[in-house]
């Protein structure tokens, strides 16, 4: 695979080379090159040299200017007001870089693998066995896997990781029923498999539930039974296994509408990590990082205090020698670090939960498993709200489920797609086949077009908008340049640097250029909300280059025709790669 060096890290090492040479006494020195309204480039960083070397700016500006090699990327440059820079690049450097873009035969569109990579473990999209997956675990599942397809894009190794609740008391109650209750599993007819699988487990806890609360007997039996799980008792076990395999065959159901592929072994829940526990607290204890306080075994913070002004703790093993959550987390990370040999460790998780990992990652330092080399990030979201803009429920206050919420998306999705079908001429197969698309889209799009730690209002009406930020406009946009590229008969794309551009050619060349660059900021950063807005700011350029550049028109001399059949065909490849990262899928037609 051939990377592609973008115009503006072209422009910025031959800046910097032309700043070396024409002020040596500088040492190094950063053009600080940003777009601008202006010219193609501006280059602000002579204003620094000019007080550091006590000459005036605009003198020194123009020995830059001189420095600069003539020809091929820079057309014409400007000094402007205290030494600054106004660049305008070659039509053809914009094109020829373009063309070898297009040129890339590994799908990558020309954007390098970065230096640096390592391994990343991702944790995401947990859900809990025997219970139903509602909104609240929409943003884990969505943000992560988009994270993980554009870190695998970089060059990252991500090793993923689902955590799910698989462990707990609640189990002693649900085996103790499914002991005294034997065909308590098994699924009324006329469902789906994961319908009739959530629909069995949310009858057994119900039904166990009020068992549990009314009965002081079954109660206790119930309390014996988590004793016999956590002791490894095989009969025990193997009910435990039924309602974790019950609850996977559901997880992918789910998983399968959001168009996502959550893989069995990657789905490490907390019963993956009970033989390490009490080792985990041992060391911990022994190590001086966690002591005993009133029975229990924890850690404190100076700066983590209650309403009291006392220290609030993180519990690692509860007076009644229980494990809390955080032996748990800790147990995953020595494991992460240790066994995956992992360098970054990536939480995809609430941000109500950032101080439970603020206190975990800190203990994970003290205890050394945590260093200079390895770092814990988590990736923390907010809340998904209604259109009041409080947090999304039913009308009768209930959790929305996420498979209603899905299906109710594909449903209005389908009937955007179905009002426009006779125009393009759909089969119903393609009317479903896309309402799909459009849809889960869609709800993927309006949360991944949010910086993660933000809430969002959940607006399907807006969502599937065939105008405005939505993915359908996206959508649109591909499916569009693959109708003109049908119509064009013998005409093919193809590159022609010796022509000039339109105003509008030029700036969709501009920012076609700019993926790669959007790709490592977003990678850098785990912020796939730029590259949202980077694929529509794409699709504005291309509305734009529509209204002013016609690509077809019998008028245009064919290399025009060819160029710009170049033009749209690269921006279909790039929306479809920048799409896909996202985890949304690109209609041929729409």
């Amino acid at each position: 695979m051939a990377s592609v060096p973008s115009l503006a890290s072209t422009l910025q090492q031959q800046l910097a080379d032309a700043l070396t040479a024409a002020l040596p006494d500088a040492g190094a020195a950063d053009p600080l090159l940003r777009r601008s309204d202006r010219a193609d480039f501006q280059a602000n960083g002579i204003l620094a040299l000019a007080k550091k070397l006590k000459g005036n700016p605009r003198e020194l500006a123009a020995q830059v200017t001189a420095a600069l090699p003539a020809g091929g990327l820079i057309k014409d440059i400007e000094v402007s007001g205290p030494g600054f820079l106004n660049i305008t690049l070659t039509d053809r450097a914009i094109v020829e870089t373009l063309a070898a873009r297009a040129a890339d035969g590994d799908g990558r569109l020309g954007v390098p693998l970065k230096d640096d990579a390592g391994t990343t473990v991702i944790d995401y999209a947990q859900p809990n066995v025997a219970k139903e997956m509602h909104v609240g675990h929409l943003r884990s599942a969505v943000i992560g896997d988009a994270v993980v397809r554009i870190l695998e894009f970089t060059g990252e190794k991500v090793v993923r990781r689902h955590h799910i609740g698989d462990w707990g008391t609640q189990f002693g109650m649900l085996i103790q029923y499914l002991i005294e209750h034997p065909g308590a599993l098994k699924h009324e007819g006329g469902a789906s498999d994961g319908e009739a699988a959530m629909s069995t487990l949310n009858r057994v806890y119900k039904e166990s539930r009020v068992l549990f609360d009314s009965d002081e007997e079954f109660k206790a039996r119930s309390r014996d039974r988590v004793v016999a799980l956590q002791a490894g008792d095989p009969e025990t076990l193997e009910l435990w296994h039924r309602f974790v395999d019950e609850s996977k065959i559901y997880f992918h159901s789910v998983f399968d509408k959001l168009d996502m592929v959550i893989d069995d072994p990657d789905i490490v829940g907390e019963s993956g990590y009970n033989d390490m526990l009490e080792e985990t607290c041992r060391i911990l204890e022994e190590t001086g990082v966690a002591v005993r306080s009133e029975g229990a075994l924890c850690v404190f913070f100076d700066d983590v205090k209650g309403p009291d002004g006392n220290k609030v703790p993180l519990i690692v093993k509860k007076t009644n020698g229980g494990y809390g959550y955080a032996a748990t987390d800790l147990s995953a990370i020595r494991n992460r670090v240790q066994d995956l040999k992992a360098d970054t460790l990536l939480y995809v998780v609430d941000a109500r939960q950032s101080l439970h990992f603020k206190m975990v990652f800190e203990t994970a330092r003290r205890a050394g498993w945590l260093n200079e080399d390895v770092q814990a990030v988590q990736l923390a979201f907010g809340t998904v709200l209604g259109k009041d803009g409080k947090p999304f429920k039913t009308r009768e206050g209930e959790t929305v489920r996420l498979e209603d919420l899905l299906d109710e998306a594909v449903t209005r999705a389908t009937a955007v797609v179905r009002d426009k079908a006779d125009k393009v001429g759909l089969s119903e197969e393609e009317i479903v086949e896309n309402g799909r698309y459009v849809g889960i889209g869609a709800v993927k799009y309006a949360d991944l077009s949010t910086s993660a730690v933000r809430d969002y209002k959940f607006d399907l009406d807006q969502m599937v908008a065939l105008h405005g930020d939505t993915p359908v406009y996206l959508q649109y946009a591909y499916a569009r340049i693959q109708s003109i590229l049908r119509k064009a008969g013998d005409a093919v794309p193809a590159a022609h640097p010796e022509l000039g551009l339109a105003p509008a050619e030029r700036a969709l060349g501009l920012h076609l250029d700019q993926f790669g660059e959007v790709l490592a900021e977003v990678g850098a950063g785990y912020e796939p909300h730029k590259l949202a807005a980077y694929l529509y700011q794409l699709a504005s350029h291309l509305t734009t280059f529509y209204d002013q550049c016609q690509v077809l028109s019998p008028d245009n001399a064919p290399e025009v025709v060819e160029n710009r059949l170049f033009l749209v065909e690269l921006t279909a490849r790039t929306l479809h790669r920048g799409m896909a990262l996202l985890g949304i899928r690109t209609p041929e037609r729409l």
